[in-house]
């Protein structure tokens, strides 16, 4: 199964992994970076990349158990 994720994606194809995330593939062009060391301009060739995109499943879970651990980890307030 993810040597035919990887072969659809190295394809160009999206990948879309229900309630899960899409992997998609984009195509950059060439531009001008900068060295942050010595700030000498050098060109970025044209490359593809992949991106990865959570589905909204996958966003409200990970945020529902950030905000059970926030609320486990807060002190409580002595009561007067």
């Amino acid at each position: 199964m993810i040597d035919e994720i990887c072969n659809a994606i190295v394809r160009g194809e999206s990948v879309k992994l229900s309630s899960f995330m899409t992997f998609q593939v984009r195509d950059k062009n060439e531009r001008i970076g900068r060295n942050p060391k010595t700030g000498e301009e050098v060109p970025i060739s044209p490359r593809r990349v992949m991106t990865f995109k959570a589905s909204n499943v996958l966003k409200q879970r990970v945020l529902k158990a950030h905000l059970q651990r926030k609320a486990k980890l807060k002190p409580q307030s002595p009561a007067s």
